[in-house]
C-alpha cells in the first residue's frame, strides 16, 4: 500500500505541489490550487499552460443546486489527468464555498481550463463552465442574473465564443415531472439560441448505472430540446461518491459507482470530442434580446398605462363640461380632475461587490429604460438596452448621455385638482395652430383623445414586433420570462380589436407547454412566500 501510494504521488507531484492535502485517507483527497484570474464578474481558473496547437474542447454545464454539478467538474478533471480508482487519490478543482451571504449572492459564473494533460486521456484540452445553481435558496433574482453573468462571458473579449457542448445535469432521482424541476428546465433552455439545439445533453448524476427512465421520461414531459438518439434524449451517467472513504465493506461498490462514472466519461468526452464547435453569436443575440425585449415591454407598459391614466383625465373633464355646460358660461367655473404626473420614487439598490443594482431612466423622455434588472452596468453606456449610443427602450430613443443610473424611478401618480375652464383651454390648446382651428374645447379635447389612441396602438404593435422577433432566433420562446408579457399585449391587443396579432399571440399562449406552466406555478409560489416573509419583518 505504501509503495503504490508513493508511486501516486509520484505520478502527480506537479499537481500535489499546486494543491493542499484535505484528508490523508483512501483515497487521499487534494484541493488544487489554480491560477486564478477575475474579468469583469467571471472568474477564471486555470491549471497548466495552454498549447495553441493542440485543440481544446469547452463544456457549459447548467443545473439546479445541489444537482452534483461541482462533484461532476471535480470527476471531469480527475479523469482528464488520468487518475484511476487504484491509484487513490482524488484532486478537488472546484473549492466548496465558505463565504458569507453576501458574497454568495454574487457568485460568479467559473471557468475551469485544464492545460497540459492531453497524453493522458483525452486527445484535447478541457474548458468547463460552471454557471451557480438555479433555484437556491438566493431566489428567483439570482436565477435572473445567471443569464446576465453567461452574457457576460459569451460577448467579453476575454470570455468564450464558442461551445462544443451543453450539459444539462440532474440526478438520477429526479424521477418526477415536478414544478420546481420544470422551471429549472425552462430557465435553463431559455438561455439560448437554436443553434444549440444540437449541443445540450443529460449528464445523469448520482446514478448506480442502471437506465433512469424516470429522469429521462422528465426530460420527454418537459420537451426539452436536446440531442436525441433513437427517440430518446442523448445521457450520460455518473454516481457522485468517488471522493469517499473507501472502507473494506464500501470498497466493492466504490468500484462499481467509479465503472459507472469511467464509463459516463468516456462516452461523454468521446461525444465532445466528435462535436463541432458552435459560435454563440445567436445565443447572445437571445440574451440580450431577452434583456432588451423585458426592458422594452415594462417600458412601454409604464407608457401606455400613463396614456390610459390621460385618457381616464380627458374623459372625466369630457362628463363634467357636458353635465355642467350653463355653468361654463361663468369664467370661474372649475371642475376636478385627477391630473396625472410624474415623480421620481426611489428604490432599493446600490453597489453590491462587482456590480451596482440601479434604474437606467431618461431624463429627456422622464422614463425608466431598465428597470427591474439593470444590475451589471455601472454607467448607462454600459446597459443592455443602449444600442450604437442610443436607447433601445425610451420612447425618444434617445442618446447614452441623456441617461443616468440612480437609485430613483420615475412612477405616474394622480392628484386630485381644480381646473378652471380657462386652465383647461391652456392645457389643452397647446398652440396657436390649435387655437386657429376654432374649435370648441370639447372638440378639442376629442382630437386629443385620437391622438392618445393612435400613440397608445403604437407603443403595442411596437411591443408585439419585440416578441415576434426573439421568437425567430430563440430555443425556448415559450419561457417564463416571454409568458409574463403575453398576458398585457393580448388584453390590450383584445381592446385595439387587432383580431390577427390576438390570435397569434394566444396561440404562442396556447402553445407553452405543461413545462412552463408549470414553472410559471412555481414562479408565482416562490413570489407569493418571499412577499410573505418580507410581510414577516416590516
Amino acid at each position: 500500500m505504501e509503495t503504490r501510494f508513493s508511486n501516486t504521488s509520484e505520478r502527480y507531484k506537479n499537481i500535489i505541489s499546486q494543491s493542499s492535502l484535505l484528508c490523508s485517507g483512501s483515497p487521499a483527497v487534494y484541493q488544487l490550487r489554480p491560477q486564478e484570474q477575475k474579468f469583469g464578474t467571471l472568474t477564471r481558473k486555470t491549471v497548466g499552460e495552454k498549447n495553441q496547437k493542440k485543440t481544446n474542447k469547452t463544456i457549459l454545464l447548467v443545473g439546479e443546486s445541489g444537482a452534483g454539478k461541482s462533484t461532476l467538474i471535480n470527476s471531469l478533471f480527475n479523469y482528464t489527468i488520468g487518475v484511476k480508482f487504484d491509484h487513490n487519490i482524488w484532486f478537488e478543482i472546484v473549492e466548496k464555498e465558505n463565504r458569507s451571504q453576501s458574497e454568495s449572492q454574487t457568485s460568479d459564473v467559473i471557468v475551469y481550463e485544464i492545460f497540459g494533460f492531453e497524453d493522458e486521456t483525452l486527445p484535447y484540452s478541457l474548458t468547463i463552465i460552471d454557471t451557480p445553481g438555479f433555484n437556491s435558496t438566493r431566489g428567483i433574482k439570482h436565477d435572473v442574473t445567471i443569464s446576465q453573468r453567461l452574457l457576460d462571458l459569451f460577448r467579453s473579449e476575454d470570455g468564450v465564443h464558442e461551445l462544443n457542448a451543453v450539459g444539462l445535469v440532474m440526478k438520477a432521482t429526479d424521477n418526477r415531472l415536478s414544478d420546481r424541476l420544470m422551471y429549472v428546465f425552462n430557465s435553463v433552455t431559455s438561455l439560448f439560441g437554436k443553434d444549440l439545439e444540437n449541443k445540450i445533453v443529460a449528464l445523469i448524476t448520482h446514478s448506480n448505472g442502471r437506465k433512469p427512465k424516470n429522469a429521462l421520461q422528465a426530460l420527454e414531459a418537459a420537451k426539452i430540446k436536446c440531442v436525441t438518439k433513437k427517440n430518446q434524449p442523448v445521457h450520460f451517467l455518473f454516481d457522485n461518491c468517488l471522493n469517499e472513504e473507501r472502507t473494506e465493506e464500501e470498497e466493492e461498490d466504490l468500484k462499481h459507482a467509479d465503472k459507472t462514472t469511467v464509463s459516463g466519461m468516456s462516452q461523454f468526452t468521446d461525444f465532445v470530442e466528435k462535436t463541432s464547435p458552435q459560435k454563440l453569436e445567436k445565443t447572445v443575440n437571445v440574451l440580450n434580446n431577452r434583456i432588451r425585449l423585458t426592458a422594452c415591454i415594462q417600458n412601454l407598459e409604464d407608457r401606455i398605462k400613463l396614456i390610459e391614466l390621460r385618457q381616464t383625465e380627458i374623459k372625466q373633464t369630457q362628463e363634467a363640461l357636458k353635465k355642467h355646460e350653463e355653468e361654463m358660461k361663468n369664467k370661474k367655473f372649475t371642475i376636478e380632475v385627477d391630473e396625472v404626473y410624474k415623480d421620481k420614487e426611489p428604490i432599493n439598490g446600490g453597489m453590491r461587490l462587482v456590480f451596482y443594482q440601479a434604474a437606467v431612466t431618461c431624463s429627456v423622455c422622464e422614463e425608466n429604460c431598465h428597470y427591474p434588472g439593470c444590475t451589471m452596468a455601472w454607467y448607462p453606456k454600459h446597459c443592455e438596452v443602449m444600442y450604437r449610443g442610443r436607447c433601445t427602450s425610451c420612447s425618444g430613443k434617445c442618446p447614452v448621455s441623456a441617461h443616468v443610473k440612480e437609485k430613483w424611478i420615475y412612477v405616474t401618480k394622480t392628484r386630485k385638482v381644480e381646473k378652471t375652464l380657462e386652465e383647461l383651454k391652456a392645457k389643452y390648446e397647446e398652440n396657436n395652430a390649435e387655437s386657429e382651428k376654432n374649435l370648441s374645447l370639447l372638440e378639442t379635447l376629442e382630437e386629443k383623445m385620437e391622438t392618445l389612441k393612435t400613440e397608445k396602438n403604437q407603443l403595442l404593435e411596437e411591443a408585439y414586433q419585440h416578441v415576434v422577433s426573439l421568437e425567430q432566433i430563440a430555443l425556448n420562446v415559450d419561457s417564463v420570462s416571454t409568458h409574463v408579457q403575453l398576458d398585457f399585449l393580448i388584453q390590450r391587443m383584445k381592446e385595439k380589436g387587432d383580431t390577427e396579432k390576438v390570435r397569434k399571440l394566444e396561440e404562442m399562449e396556447r402553445r407553452v407547454d405543461e413545462g412552463t406552466r408549470a414553472a410559471l406555478q412555481y414562479m408565482r409560489g416562490q413570489l407569493t412566500a418571499a412577499g410573505k416573509e418580507v410581510k414577516k419583518l416590516m
